[in-house]
């Protein structure tokens, strides 16, 4: 059984960045040349080869000014499969956040490391130091595969869970690019290798199963062209949905036996985010169950699904060029049929799974071995000191007085592990003296939120995200607590645009920037993240957030059936249903409303302090007063 050629349109149609990609001597030009060159960037060509490599070109826009040239700075990612950052991992990165960065760390949504405002005069000494303490950029951005996730938690009782975790790295290393350019430009050529390859997965990269790789090519999977778009990847465990399966290219789940034994994995494929505003044609989808694979085959089950993506994806139009659109075009039986062509055999039938439940892990839990695992949340992902926040500090500190892995969630927070008993007591104490909260002491408004960096460094942005949550966060728990619903909570995601990173359409509540300080709304996405959110509001200036949310939380406090969350609750009764509630609300105890006069220059100062908040100028005033009359009735107490 021989994998048809793609069509000839698929052939002769192709975008600029094929041909970039082509000419580039597998990732290595124009980088190299331009690495040598005495200035402060890439050109474009180099800078879309450099994606490859696990660093974006970006610029500060804080730091724009009309007339000069633009403030460039570089952020670097780490590939770390199932999230696992060794020790001297960890402290490299801390280092190199003080050293060349801008002295924070951020935990990614992939379960790996950002670091930004590294300029490019020093890629090269980071990117080093990276490789040499375990760790790699290669291949975590670009089009190819990108981080391989799993579930994070380090459990030794449960073999579900140490599969999952040896396979995403046995996953990882079977899709990771073989050029020689990266060694090549950021090391001088020394090869650097932090683990030994699993024999099987060398044997599959090399073996021609019905046309799935490129004999005697540098990139036997990838080829000369690399994937049309990014592949995402992640191996989970039934019932665990901490990786936002349904978001994944391609998702394997462990299957075992009565006693822990693989058996192999049912595997879904065809979800992702990424969409557009105003472009119909791109839309976020979710994956499908696609069929089972014998724990033998999975290497070649997997180098099939790539083949086919790669063979077939569209590499004219980048905006239709992920797999799902391929799934979307081509309906789940033909890409089926088309992926057991490549395999050389039918998908055995898929296996029946439990509900799937989001988890996060946070606070203490035992490993399984004697040992414990502590889950710290962790606000958008940013370590920082801040004041008498000092998180970096602390995290520095425990790694380098006790060694510990940690592993990365895929909701940008950490897993301390390995931690003996007799260690406990001295770790909690160091997070208190560095004002690091406990997790018994968040909202779980905050604990289940995300938010994507956005402005100023991300190139795609449009509008704030991780620095405008907070503050959206604190407003929407205020308002809940005057409608009662102190005690409710549900998943927010907001993200600076439309592409998604912070996976806002699966949220119950997801906020999607569309131009400045404004967001697109929806609603209805499953509190387990196993449903598509919907667009309940195109465009919802920041400053009307009460206005525009009070009518919804008002119908789910009254109309809510008993244990149904806020998302369930929106998607049964609809998006029509939530317009037309809103459309005819009327407070039924609008409060009576009081004319306070302030000078002028006040005026203008609260004026711009609420446009800084992202709050109405009413909010603040409210707010401004409030804290007055509080400090002032505790100043007569004492």
């Amino acid at each position: 059984m021989v994998a048809s050629p793609p069509s000839t349109d698929a052939v002769l149609k192709r975008s600029k960045i094929e041909a970039l990609k082509e000419r580039s001597q597998h990732l290595r030009e124009p980088v190299a040349t331009e690495l040598l060159e005495p200035t402060n960037r890439f050109s474009e060509e180099g800078a879309q080869i450099l994606k490859f490599h696990g660093s974006y070109q970006q610029d500060n826009r804080d730091n724009r000014v009309k007339g000069q040239e633009k403030d460039y700075q570089f952020m670097l990612r780490t590939r770390s499969p199932a999230g696992y950052i060794p020790p001297q991992l960890y402290l490299t990165l801390d280092r190199l956040a003080d050293e060349y960065g801008n002295r924070t760390l951020r935990a990614t949504t992939r379960q790996g490391f950002q670091l930004h405002g590294i300029l490019k005069k020093n890629l090269k000494a980071a990117i080093a130091a990276i490789v040499r303490s375990m760790g790699s950029t290669l291949g975590a951005c670009g089009d190819l595969n990108r981080n391989v996730m799993a579930p994070p938690a380090p459990f030794r009782d449960r073999p579900e869970y140490t599969l999952a975790y040896e396979y995403a790295h046995r996953i990882a290393d079977l899709l990771t690019p073989q050029t020689g350019a990266y060694y090549e430009i950021w090391l001088d050529g020394e090869k650097v290798i932090s683990a030994e390859e699993h024999p099987d997965v060398k044997a599959a990269r090399q073996r021609n199963t019905n046309g799935t790789i490129f004999p005697h090519n540098e990139e036997p999977i990838y080829g000369d062209r690399y994937m049309p778009r990014k592949f995402k990847c992640c191996v989970t465990v039934p019932g665990d949905n901490s990786v936002d399966l349904f978001s994944q290219d391609l998702t394997l789940v462990v299957i075992t036996d009565e006693q822990g034994n693989l058996e192999g994995f049912n595997i879904y494929a065809g979800g992702g985010l990424g969409r557009t505003h105003n472009k119909e044609e791109t839309f976020a989808r979710l994956a499908d169950e696609i069929g089972f694979v014998q724990a033998a085959d999975v290497y070649e089950a997997v180098k099939a699904i790539v083949a086919t993506q790669r063979d077939y994806g569209d590499r004219y139009n980048r905006r239709h060029a992920r797999l799902k659109y391929l799934i979307h075009d081509w309906g789940v039986e033909k890409f089926k049929a088309k992926v057991e062509e490549y395999f050389g055999k039918p998908l055995e039938p898929f296996r029946p799974l439990p509900p799937w439940r989001y988890k996060d892990f946070l606070g203490w839990h035992p490993q399984g071995d004697g040992k414990f695992f502590y889950g710290l949340s962790i606000a958008n992902g940013r370590i920082l000191d801040r004041g008498n926040f000092k998180l970096k500090s602390a995290l520095r500190k425990i790694v380098e007085e006790f060694q510990l892995p940690l592993r990365v969630t895929p909701h940008q927070n950490l897993l301390l592990c390995e931690v003996s008993p007799d260690q406990r007591e001295a770790i909690q104490h160091i997070l208190e003296e560095h004002g690091v909260r406990d997790v018994t002491a968040l909202d779980p408004l905050e604990r289940y939120s995300m938010a994507c960096p956005a402005l100023p460094t991300c190139g795609l942005a449009i509008t704030e995200s991780e620095r405008a949550i907070p503050g959206v966060l604190e407003r929407i728990r205020r308002l809940m607590n005057r409608l009662g619903l102190q005690n409710e909570h549900f998943v927010i995601r907001m993200t600076g645009c439309p592409n998604g990173c912070a996976r806002p359409y699966l949220a119950e509540l997801g906020f999607v920037g569309i131009v400045p300080d404004t967001y697109q709304v929806w609603l209805g996405g499953s509190p387990d993240q196993t449903r598509l959110a919907e667009v309940y509001m195109e465009r919802l200036p920041l400053a009307e957030l009460e206005t525009a949310l009070e009518p919804l939380l008002v119908f789910y406090r009254d109309r809510h059936q008993p244990g149904e969350s806020f998302g369930d609750f929106c998607h049964r009764v609809g998006i029509p249903a939530l317009r037309q509630f809103a459309a005819n609300y009327v407070p039924s105890s609008a409060p009576k409303r009081y004319r306070v006069d302030v000078r002028a220059d006040q005026y203008q100062q609260l004026k711009a302090l609420a446009a800084a908040k992202g709050l109405s100028l009413a909010a603040l005033t409210r707010e401004a007063i409030q804290r007055y009359l509080e400090q002032a009735r505790s100043t007569n107490q004492e």
